[in-house]
């Protein structure tokens, strides 16, 4: 399990993709999570996870050679209860997922610059981060924050928190 970073948009894919910085990818959010994005914004045209690498964790943690990052995913993996191989597993999977960010600093100046040029361009987005791969649930992540775009950029390493939706608008 790893953090990923969910987003409603009113562009379809193609367009969002094209806005992108260097080292982030987005795909198309399962059909379930697409209507409970919807629920949240509904305005959006389509739900992504957006990605650094195979997960959104450079937006959280540090990569580490030391593998110290490994460290705060370990404790959640327990704490959810899952068996040793099962974190084993996970952890390989979030080891080969690494995105191209020096920090989770770069990473977020990089997502901020992305959420800024999105905003000018298609209006009003949703963004919810999260950690696990199961299903999105419309009922724990509660009603969206609105955030104006200058809010962001203002506080680029704090405007975005771990199961709070937030509608950023321009």
């Amino acid at each position: 399990m790893c953090f990923f970073l969910f987003a409603a948009s009113p562009l379809t894919l193609s367009e969002l993709r094209s806005m992108l910085p260097a080292g982030f990818s987005a795909d198309l959010a399962a059909r379930a999570d697409q209507a409970v994005l919807r629920s949240l914004h509904p305005a959006a045209r389509t739900g992504v996870r957006l990605l650094a690498g195979a997960c959104s964790c450079d937006l959280v943690l540090a990569r580490s050679r030391s593998r110290e990052d490994e460290r705060e995913l370990r404790r959640r993996h327990f704490a959810a209860g899952m068996l040793r191989d099962q974190v084993i597993a996970a952890l390989e999977s979030h080891r080969r997922g690494g995105g191209r960010f020096d920090s989770p600093e770069a990473a977020r100046a990089a997502l901020a610059g992305f959420v800024a040029e999105h905003a000018r361009n298609a209006g009003p987005t949703l963004y919810l981060l999260r950690f696990g791969p199961g299903p999105l649930d419309r009922g724990s992540s509660g009603e969206p924050v609105r955030l104006a775009l200058r809010d962001v950029l203002a506080n680029v390493d704090g405007w975005l928190r771990e199961d709070q939706p937030t509608l950023v608008d321009p």
